[in-house]
Protein backbone atom coordinates (compact mmCIF):
# COMPACT_ATOMS: atom_id res chain seq x y z
CA UNK A 1 0.00 0.00 0.00
CA UNK A 2 1.42 3.50 -1.13
CA UNK A 3 1.47 5.85 1.85
CA UNK A 4 0.32 9.08 1.66
CA UNK A 5 1.84 12.11 2.62
CA UNK A 6 0.29 14.33 4.81
CA UNK A 7 -1.69 17.45 3.82
CA UNK A 8 -0.51 20.84 6.57
CA UNK A 9 0.11 23.41 4.00
CA UNK A 10 -2.62 26.47 3.21
CA UNK A 11 -2.46 29.15 0.62
CA UNK A 12 0.05 31.28 2.85
CA UNK A 13 2.03 28.94 3.89
CA UNK A 14 2.71 27.29 -0.16
CA UNK A 15 3.16 30.93 -1.54
CA UNK A 16 5.76 31.20 1.85
CA UNK A 17 7.34 28.18 0.40
CA UNK A 18 6.92 29.62 -3.57
CA UNK A 19 8.33 33.10 -2.32
CA UNK A 20 11.34 31.41 -0.30
CA UNK A 21 12.60 29.42 -3.72
CA UNK A 22 12.00 32.77 -5.93
CA UNK A 23 12.86 35.60 -3.81
CA UNK A 24 16.40 33.99 -2.47
CA UNK A 25 19.84 34.09 -4.11
CA UNK A 26 18.70 34.39 -7.46
CA UNK A 27 18.28 38.29 -7.13
CA UNK A 28 21.88 38.10 -5.57
CA UNK A 29 23.55 36.64 -7.47
CA UNK A 30 22.12 36.58 -11.34
CA UNK A 31 21.46 40.17 -12.10
CA UNK A 32 25.91 40.86 -13.34
CA UNK A 33 25.33 37.66 -15.80
CA UNK A 34 22.11 39.05 -17.00
CA UNK A 35 23.96 42.24 -17.45
CA UNK A 36 26.95 40.70 -18.87
CA UNK A 37 24.59 39.08 -21.74
CA UNK A 38 22.13 42.16 -22.19
CA UNK A 39 23.89 45.29 -20.89
CA UNK A 40 21.59 48.14 -20.89
CA UNK A 41 18.35 45.48 -22.06
CA UNK A 42 18.56 43.82 -18.39
CA UNK A 43 15.38 45.02 -17.96
CA UNK A 44 13.46 44.26 -21.05
CA UNK A 45 15.06 40.84 -20.46
CA UNK A 46 13.77 40.51 -16.86
CA UNK A 47 10.00 41.55 -18.27
CA UNK A 48 10.23 38.25 -21.29
CA UNK A 49 11.82 36.47 -18.39
CA UNK A 50 8.24 37.24 -16.23
CA UNK A 51 6.46 36.84 -18.94
CA UNK A 52 7.21 33.08 -19.68
CA UNK A 53 7.42 32.30 -15.52
CA UNK A 54 3.49 33.43 -15.67
CA UNK A 55 2.99 31.00 -18.58
CA UNK A 56 4.66 28.34 -16.87
CA UNK A 57 3.31 29.10 -13.63
CA UNK A 58 -0.57 29.10 -14.92
CA UNK A 59 -0.46 26.02 -16.58
CA UNK A 60 1.19 24.46 -13.58
CA UNK A 61 -1.26 25.87 -11.47
CA UNK A 62 -4.12 24.51 -14.09
CA UNK A 63 -2.36 21.09 -14.04
CA UNK A 64 -1.91 21.03 -10.44
CA UNK A 65 -5.54 21.69 -9.33
CA UNK A 66 -6.08 18.31 -11.73
CA UNK A 67 -3.14 16.37 -10.43
CA UNK A 68 -2.96 17.28 -6.64
CA UNK A 69 0.06 14.73 -6.21
CA UNK A 70 3.73 14.93 -5.59
CA UNK A 71 6.29 15.29 -8.11
CA UNK A 72 5.02 18.44 -10.20
CA UNK A 73 4.98 17.76 -14.28
CA UNK A 74 6.48 14.38 -13.67
CA UNK A 75 3.03 13.44 -13.01
CA UNK A 76 1.67 16.05 -15.38
CA UNK A 77 3.53 14.97 -18.10
CA UNK A 78 3.47 11.07 -17.92
CA UNK A 79 0.10 11.57 -17.16
CA UNK A 80 -1.01 13.87 -20.32
CA UNK A 81 1.72 13.44 -22.66
CA UNK A 82 2.68 9.66 -21.84
CA UNK A 83 5.72 7.93 -19.79
CA UNK A 84 8.48 9.02 -21.46
CA UNK A 85 7.68 12.94 -21.13
CA UNK A 86 6.94 12.24 -17.56
CA UNK A 87 10.18 10.61 -17.61
CA UNK A 88 12.26 13.04 -18.80
CA UNK A 89 10.33 15.68 -17.03
CA UNK A 90 11.40 14.43 -13.93
CA UNK A 91 15.22 13.93 -15.41
CA UNK A 92 15.31 17.28 -15.97
CA UNK A 93 13.71 18.80 -12.72
CA UNK A 94 16.11 16.77 -10.58
CA UNK A 95 19.54 17.41 -12.69
CA UNK A 96 18.79 21.02 -13.02
CA UNK A 97 17.61 21.80 -9.60
CA UNK A 98 20.35 19.74 -8.07
CA UNK A 99 22.72 22.17 -9.71
CA UNK A 100 20.26 25.04 -8.68
CA UNK A 101 20.77 23.68 -4.81
CA UNK A 102 24.54 23.36 -5.39
CA UNK A 103 24.60 26.88 -6.68
CA UNK A 104 22.62 28.15 -3.23
CA UNK A 105 24.84 26.51 -1.57
CA UNK A 106 27.99 28.29 -2.56
CA UNK A 107 26.21 31.12 -2.67
CA UNK A 108 25.44 30.78 1.36
CA UNK A 109 30.22 30.00 1.35
CA UNK A 110 30.60 33.02 -0.74
CA UNK A 111 28.99 35.37 1.52
CA UNK A 112 29.88 34.03 4.83
CA UNK A 113 33.41 32.58 4.27
CA UNK A 114 34.56 32.94 0.79
CA UNK A 115 37.79 31.57 1.76
CA UNK A 116 36.41 28.08 2.68
CA UNK A 117 33.01 28.70 0.59
CA UNK A 118 32.47 24.88 -0.36
CA UNK A 119 33.26 24.09 3.06
CA UNK A 120 30.67 26.05 4.27
CA UNK A 121 28.18 25.03 0.93
CA UNK A 122 28.92 21.38 2.44
CA UNK A 123 27.86 21.97 6.05
CA UNK A 124 24.23 23.98 4.81
CA UNK A 125 23.40 21.21 2.57
CA UNK A 126 24.00 19.03 5.26
CA UNK A 127 21.71 20.69 8.06
CA UNK A 128 18.84 21.80 5.64
CA UNK A 129 18.62 18.13 4.59
CA UNK A 130 18.11 17.50 8.82
CA UNK A 131 15.39 20.28 8.88
CA UNK A 132 13.34 18.71 5.76
CA UNK A 133 14.00 15.52 7.25
CA UNK A 134 11.59 16.90 10.43
CA UNK A 135 8.81 18.01 8.64
CA UNK A 136 7.53 20.19 6.01
CA UNK A 137 5.83 21.90 8.46
CA UNK A 138 8.73 23.01 10.32
CA UNK A 139 10.53 23.48 6.67
CA UNK A 140 7.10 25.94 6.09
CA UNK A 141 7.76 27.39 9.13
CA UNK A 142 11.55 27.96 9.05
CA UNK A 143 10.73 29.49 5.21
CA UNK A 144 8.27 31.93 6.55
CA UNK A 145 10.57 33.54 8.71
CA UNK A 146 13.26 33.62 5.90
CA UNK A 147 11.39 35.18 3.68
CA UNK A 148 10.02 38.09 5.86
CA UNK A 149 14.21 38.78 6.86
CA UNK A 150 15.45 38.96 3.28
CA UNK A 151 12.54 40.99 2.09
CA UNK A 152 12.78 43.18 4.65
CA UNK A 153 16.49 43.43 3.65
CA UNK A 154 15.84 44.13 0.16
CA UNK A 155 12.84 47.08 0.69
CA UNK A 156 16.26 48.09 3.14
CA UNK A 157 18.12 48.70 0.09
CA UNK A 158 15.64 49.53 -2.43
CA UNK A 159 14.65 53.08 0.21
CA UNK A 160 18.18 53.56 0.55
CA UNK A 161 19.70 53.33 -3.49
CA UNK A 162 16.21 55.86 -4.11
CA UNK A 163 16.78 57.77 -1.44
CA UNK A 164 20.58 58.76 -2.04
CA UNK A 165 20.05 60.15 -5.50
CA UNK A 166 23.11 58.36 -6.54
CA UNK A 167 21.00 56.91 -9.65
CA UNK A 168 20.92 57.90 -12.79
CA UNK A 169 17.91 56.67 -14.49
CA UNK A 170 18.97 57.46 -17.81
CA UNK A 171 20.67 54.18 -18.17
CA UNK A 172 17.59 52.21 -17.76
CA UNK A 173 16.65 53.05 -21.39
CA UNK A 174 18.04 50.19 -23.83
CA UNK A 175 21.43 51.59 -25.86
CA UNK A 176 22.67 50.53 -29.10
CA UNK A 177 24.24 47.78 -27.47
CA UNK A 178 21.36 45.29 -27.00
CA UNK A 179 20.57 42.54 -29.26
CA UNK A 180 17.93 39.97 -29.59
CA UNK A 181 20.05 37.29 -28.86
CA UNK A 182 21.96 39.11 -25.96
CA UNK A 183 17.98 40.02 -24.47
CA UNK A 184 17.04 36.27 -24.82
CA UNK A 185 20.12 34.86 -23.26
CA UNK A 186 19.83 37.35 -19.77
CA UNK A 187 16.16 36.60 -20.06
CA UNK A 188 16.98 32.32 -19.71
CA UNK A 189 19.41 33.26 -16.83
CA UNK A 190 16.99 35.34 -14.99
CA UNK A 191 14.74 32.25 -15.28
CA UNK A 192 16.74 30.61 -12.92
CA UNK A 193 15.42 33.65 -10.06
CA UNK A 194 12.12 32.64 -11.72
CA UNK A 195 11.72 29.36 -11.10
CA UNK A 196 10.75 28.32 -7.29
CA UNK A 197 7.00 28.50 -8.13
CA UNK A 198 7.44 24.54 -8.99
CA UNK A 199 7.80 23.94 -5.39
CA UNK A 200 4.65 24.57 -4.55
CA UNK A 201 3.12 22.28 -7.60
CA UNK A 202 5.46 19.40 -6.75
CA UNK A 203 4.08 20.05 -3.02
CA UNK A 204 0.45 18.96 -4.08
CA UNK A 205 -0.29 15.88 -2.23
CA UNK A 206 0.55 18.13 0.87
CA UNK A 207 -1.31 21.28 0.24
CA UNK A 208 -4.75 21.88 2.07
CA UNK A 209 -7.85 21.68 -1.12
CA UNK A 210 -5.12 22.06 -3.88
CA UNK A 211 -7.50 22.30 -6.36
CA UNK A 212 -8.36 25.59 -4.63
CA UNK A 213 -4.77 26.35 -3.16
CA UNK A 214 -2.45 25.99 -5.73
CA UNK A 215 -3.96 28.10 -8.85
CA UNK A 216 -4.31 30.78 -5.62
CA UNK A 217 -0.66 30.45 -4.80
CA UNK A 218 1.30 30.19 -7.50
CA UNK A 219 0.11 33.35 -9.47
CA UNK A 220 0.24 35.48 -6.01
CA UNK A 221 4.03 34.32 -4.92
CA UNK A 222 5.06 34.99 -8.89
CA UNK A 223 3.65 38.60 -8.42
CA UNK A 224 5.13 39.09 -4.94
CA UNK A 225 8.68 37.74 -6.49
CA UNK A 226 7.97 40.21 -9.83
CA UNK A 227 7.73 43.34 -8.24
CA UNK A 228 10.52 42.73 -5.75
CA UNK A 229 13.03 42.13 -8.65
CA UNK A 230 11.73 44.73 -10.95
CA UNK A 231 12.33 47.39 -8.09
CA UNK A 232 15.73 46.08 -7.28
CA UNK A 233 16.77 45.75 -10.98
CA UNK A 234 15.69 48.78 -11.54
CA UNK A 235 17.69 50.90 -8.14
CA UNK A 236 20.85 48.56 -9.27
CA UNK A 237 20.97 49.26 -12.36
CA UNK A 238 20.44 53.23 -12.33
CA UNK A 239 23.35 53.04 -9.46
CA UNK A 240 26.08 50.75 -11.24
CA UNK A 241 25.66 51.34 -14.78
CA UNK A 242 25.25 47.85 -17.05
CA UNK A 243 28.97 47.75 -17.82
CA UNK A 244 29.82 48.14 -13.80
CA UNK A 245 26.71 45.85 -13.13
CA UNK A 246 27.62 43.17 -15.33
CA UNK A 247 31.64 42.95 -13.81
CA UNK A 248 30.40 42.46 -10.61
CA UNK A 249 30.09 39.27 -8.80
CA UNK A 250 28.16 41.30 -5.93
CA UNK A 251 25.91 43.55 -7.31
CA UNK A 252 23.97 44.55 -4.68
CA UNK A 253 26.50 45.30 -2.35
CA UNK A 254 28.72 46.96 -4.98
CA UNK A 255 25.34 49.26 -5.26
CA UNK A 256 25.07 50.24 -1.40
CA UNK A 257 28.78 50.87 -1.70
CA UNK A 258 28.34 53.05 -5.09
CA UNK A 259 25.77 54.77 -2.85
CA UNK A 260 27.78 55.89 -0.03
CA UNK A 261 25.82 53.70 2.35
CA UNK A 262 28.63 51.63 4.03
CA UNK A 263 26.27 50.85 6.50
CA UNK A 264 23.87 48.54 4.31
CA UNK A 265 26.97 46.43 2.89
CA UNK A 266 27.16 44.00 5.86
CA UNK A 267 22.84 43.82 6.04
CA UNK A 268 22.80 42.95 2.66
CA UNK A 269 25.69 40.03 2.97
CA UNK A 270 23.68 38.98 5.49
CA UNK A 271 20.75 38.82 3.36
CA UNK A 272 21.98 37.45 0.44
CA UNK A 273 23.84 34.35 2.99
CA UNK A 274 20.19 33.96 4.40
CA UNK A 275 17.91 34.51 1.11
CA UNK A 276 20.22 31.31 0.04
CA UNK A 277 19.73 29.27 2.86
CA UNK A 278 16.19 29.37 1.97
CA UNK A 279 16.38 29.08 -1.82
CA UNK A 280 18.06 25.81 -1.11
CA UNK A 281 15.66 24.57 1.69
CA UNK A 282 12.32 25.41 -0.30
CA UNK A 283 14.51 23.27 -3.19
CA UNK A 284 15.68 20.70 -1.90
CA UNK A 285 12.11 19.68 -0.43
CA UNK A 286 10.96 19.76 -4.01
CA UNK A 287 13.49 17.91 -5.78
CA UNK A 288 12.68 15.04 -3.01
CA UNK A 289 9.65 15.07 -4.02
CA UNK A 290 9.97 14.39 -7.31
CA UNK A 291 12.47 11.92 -6.48
CA UNK A 292 9.90 10.15 -4.45
CA UNK A 293 7.44 10.36 -7.44
CA UNK A 294 9.47 8.60 -9.79
CA UNK A 295 10.81 5.99 -7.60
CA UNK A 296 7.02 5.18 -6.51
CA UNK A 297 6.74 4.61 -10.54
CA UNK A 298 9.88 2.43 -10.68
CA UNK A 299 11.82 5.12 -12.74
CA UNK A 300 14.19 5.56 -9.45
CA UNK A 301 15.28 2.78 -7.11
CA UNK A 302 11.98 1.89 -5.04
CA UNK A 303 13.44 2.49 -1.45
CA UNK A 304 13.51 6.25 -2.00
CA UNK A 305 9.97 5.84 -2.07
CA UNK A 306 9.60 5.03 1.75
CA UNK A 307 8.11 7.65 3.74
CA UNK A 308 8.78 7.87 7.29
CA UNK A 309 6.21 6.22 9.67
CA UNK A 310 6.56 9.06 12.45
CA UNK A 311 7.94 12.82 10.23
CA UNK A 312 5.57 11.63 7.35
CA UNK A 313 8.70 12.40 4.89
CA UNK A 314 10.24 10.96 1.83
CA UNK A 315 13.23 10.61 4.26
CA UNK A 316 15.65 8.44 1.92
CA UNK A 317 14.74 10.65 -0.91
CA UNK A 318 15.81 13.68 1.09
CA UNK A 319 18.81 11.91 2.44
CA UNK A 320 19.84 10.93 -1.09
CA UNK A 321 19.29 14.09 -2.54
CA UNK A 322 21.08 15.98 0.18
CA UNK A 323 23.87 13.47 -0.51
CA UNK A 324 24.43 14.35 -4.27
CA UNK A 325 24.03 18.43 -3.49
CA UNK A 326 26.66 18.22 -1.11
CA UNK A 327 28.90 16.28 -3.60
CA UNK A 328 28.46 18.81 -6.18
CA UNK A 329 28.85 21.72 -3.86
CA UNK A 330 32.19 20.57 -2.92
CA UNK A 331 32.96 20.81 -6.64
CA UNK A 332 30.76 23.24 -8.59
CA UNK A 333 30.97 26.53 -9.75
CA UNK A 334 28.31 29.35 -8.53
CA UNK A 335 27.96 30.89 -12.42
CA UNK A 336 28.19 27.73 -14.28
CA UNK A 337 25.53 26.37 -12.58
CA UNK A 338 22.78 29.22 -13.08
CA UNK A 339 23.50 28.19 -17.14
CA UNK A 340 22.90 24.88 -16.39
CA UNK A 341 20.36 24.52 -13.97
CA UNK A 342 18.14 26.79 -15.92
CA UNK A 343 18.24 24.58 -19.09
CA UNK A 344 16.98 21.85 -17.24
CA UNK A 345 14.04 23.71 -15.74
CA UNK A 346 13.33 24.84 -19.03
CA UNK A 347 12.86 22.06 -20.72
CA UNK A 348 10.69 20.99 -17.45
CA UNK A 349 8.27 23.71 -17.73
CA UNK A 350 8.55 23.20 -21.50
CA UNK A 351 6.68 19.95 -21.14
CA UNK A 352 4.26 21.18 -18.74
CA UNK A 353 3.32 23.77 -21.14
CA UNK A 354 2.84 20.88 -23.70
CA UNK A 355 0.62 19.12 -21.01
CA UNK A 356 -1.63 22.29 -20.73
CA UNK A 357 -2.78 22.38 -24.25
CA UNK A 358 -4.25 19.19 -23.86
CA UNK A 359 -6.65 20.06 -20.91
CA UNK A 360 -8.75 22.18 -23.77
CA UNK A 361 -9.16 24.84 -25.78
CA UNK A 362 -9.27 27.71 -23.07
CA UNK A 363 -6.23 26.57 -21.94
CA UNK A 364 -4.14 26.98 -24.95
CA UNK A 365 -3.33 29.74 -26.25
CA UNK A 366 -0.62 30.41 -22.96
CA UNK A 367 0.65 27.12 -22.90
CA UNK A 368 1.78 27.57 -26.55
CA UNK A 369 3.10 31.22 -25.32
CA UNK A 370 5.08 29.13 -22.57
CA UNK A 371 6.35 26.46 -24.77
CA UNK A 372 7.49 28.24 -27.68
CA UNK A 373 9.27 30.48 -24.57
CA UNK A 374 10.30 27.98 -22.75
CA UNK A 375 12.35 26.87 -26.27
CA UNK A 376 13.66 30.06 -27.13
CA UNK A 377 15.26 30.92 -24.08
CA UNK A 378 16.61 27.31 -23.38
CA UNK A 379 18.69 27.30 -26.53
CA UNK A 380 19.69 30.86 -26.76
CA UNK A 381 21.20 30.06 -23.11
CA UNK A 382 25.43 30.10 -23.15
CA UNK A 383 26.43 26.94 -25.34
CA UNK A 384 28.12 25.32 -22.73
CA UNK A 385 24.73 24.91 -20.67
CA UNK A 386 22.99 23.66 -23.46
CA UNK A 387 25.54 20.61 -24.70
CA UNK A 388 25.61 20.25 -21.42
CA UNK A 389 21.96 20.36 -20.83
CA UNK A 390 21.15 17.95 -24.05
CA UNK A 391 23.75 15.97 -22.93
CA UNK A 392 22.13 14.90 -19.23
CA UNK A 393 18.62 14.69 -21.38
CA UNK A 394 20.25 11.80 -23.48
CA UNK A 395 21.35 10.30 -20.52
CA UNK A 396 18.38 10.08 -19.29
CA UNK A 397 16.45 8.91 -22.22
CA UNK A 398 18.84 5.89 -21.66
CA UNK A 399 18.01 5.50 -18.46
CA UNK A 400 14.44 5.63 -19.25
CA UNK A 401 14.71 2.63 -22.08
CA UNK A 402 16.79 0.55 -19.75
CA UNK A 403 14.07 0.80 -16.88
CA UNK A 404 11.44 0.18 -19.57
CA UNK A 405 13.16 -2.85 -20.97
CA UNK A 406 13.73 -4.48 -17.32
CA UNK A 407 9.78 -4.13 -16.89
CA UNK A 408 9.11 -5.53 -20.24
CA UNK A 409 11.33 -8.28 -19.90
CA UNK A 410 11.62 -9.09 -15.98
CA UNK A 411 14.37 -11.74 -14.66
CA UNK A 412 12.49 -14.96 -14.17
Amino acid sequence: MTQELRRSLGVFDAVVIGLGSMVGAGIFVALGPAAGAAGSGLLPALGLAALVAYCNAMSSARLAAVYPASGGTYVYGRERLGPFFGHLAGWAFIVGKTASCAAMALTVGAYVWPEQAHAVAVAAVVALTAVNYRGVQKSALLTRVIVALVLAVLAALIVTLVSTGEGDFGRLAPGEDVTAGGVLQAAGLLFFAFAGYARIATLGEEVRDPARTIPRAVPVALGIALAVYAAVAVCVLAVLGPQALAASAAPLVDAARAADAGWLVPVVTVGAAVAALGSLLSLILGVSRTTLAMARDGRLPAGLAAVHPRFQVPHRAELAVGAVVAVVAATADVRGAIGFSSFGVLVYYGIANASAWTLGRSHRPLAALGLAGCGALAFALPPASVLAGVGVLAVGTVAYAVSRGRREHPRS
